[in-house]
């Protein structure tokens, strides 16, 4: 436990760090893209502010492979098992098409592509099957591909598309890129709220049999500092006040708490403690980028209701 405490220590700012890094350098290459297209006739300087979310595009599609090697390997304990360069393929290119929906030529066809996208890895997991010249266990190919794909890719979506969506709306790092930061900080402080909340004072166990470790002080604990750390980032984005962060920070956080049970599930499932060894303390990718990427559909729509 106190080596596991210690590698968190040590690696978790680590990744913070590397993260806020890659965050500067997104908002760098927004600030230099500015005006690029505001000459073509057809944008009307729709871009005029640069094109948002290449750091953050860059980042998911680092940690999207591993993640799905993860992935498929935890599905393996029942037997479903994805392609998984087909699956991270796939959820790749479910990041890049958010990207683009910024682009006003992109989106008359932003949803027929996303749909192709679908449909291609689908259909490139049924032909990878048949080139085995079998047809036992296609559906458990092609079902797990596609889930793989949408629980990877398809929640990236949602953190790209609201990146790139704040970036028409709002100035500088305090405005678009601030709105990831703070969704990243909100999930990862609820952890370290619950984690020593739980320690310190949890005595009532959550769901005993599926994360033994969780209690319901631990999780209040969580969730009001994840209030907290909404308040504390909500004088850096437009329209967000202390009161609506609070619930924000309150909510996301929480969402974030089931995506690390329903990991539990799965690596319970798999008969597994972590879904990788890859970061120390941590264990894999999936189990850093789990809370974040549940809460990414959530955050899109409470952003979209409280900065209006």
């Amino acid at each position: 436990m106190e080596s596991a405490l210690k590698n968190r220590l040590t690696f978790g700012p680590i990744m913070l760090l590397v993260l806020i890094g890659l965050l500067v350098f997104d908002h760098w290459a927004e600030t230099r893209t500015a005006g690029w297209l505001t000459n073509d006739p057809e944008f009307s300087g729709f871009l005029n502010r640069g094109i948002g979310g290449i750091g953050l595009m860059i980042l998911l599609m680092i940690v999207l492979p591993p993640a799905t090697i993860e992935l498929a390997r935890l599905f393996a304990a029942e037997n479903v098992l994805p392609y998984r360069w087909i699956a991270a393929f796939g959820s790749c290119g479910l990041v890049v098409h958010a990207f683009c929906t910024q682009f006003p030529k992109f989106q008359p066809i932003a949803a027929s592509t996303l749909a192709f996208i679908v449909v291609f890895v689908m259909l490139a997991a049924a032909l990878r099957r048949a080139m085995d010249s079998q047809s036992s266990d296609a559906i458990h190919r092609m079902a797990g591909t596609i889930l793989s794909t949408m629980y990877l890719g398809g929640l990236a979506w949602f953190l790209v598309a609201l990146r790139v969506k704040h970036s028409q709306h709002e100035d500088g790092f305090h405005g678009s890129t601030m709105v990831i930061l703070m969704i990243l900080l909100v999930v990862k402080f609820t952890d370290i709220g619950a984690f020593f909340g739980g320690r310190a004072i949890g005595k009532h166990k959550l769901i005993p049999w599926l994360s033994p470790g969780k209690t319901w002080e631990g999780l209040v604990c969580g969730v009001l500092t994840a209030g907290a750390v909404g308040m504390v980032c909500a004088p850096q984005i437009t329209n967000l006040s202390w009161g609506k962060a609070f619930i924000f920070g309150m909510v996301i956080g929480g969402i974030g708490q089931l995506g690390d049970l329903l990991e539990s599930l799965m690596k319970r499932d798999a008969e597994v403690k972590d879904s990788g060894k890859l970061i120390p303390g941590f264990g894999g990718v999936l189990d850093v980028i789990d809370s974040p990427l549940l809460a990414a559909p959530f955050a899109y729509l409470v952003f979209s209701l409280f900065t209006r």
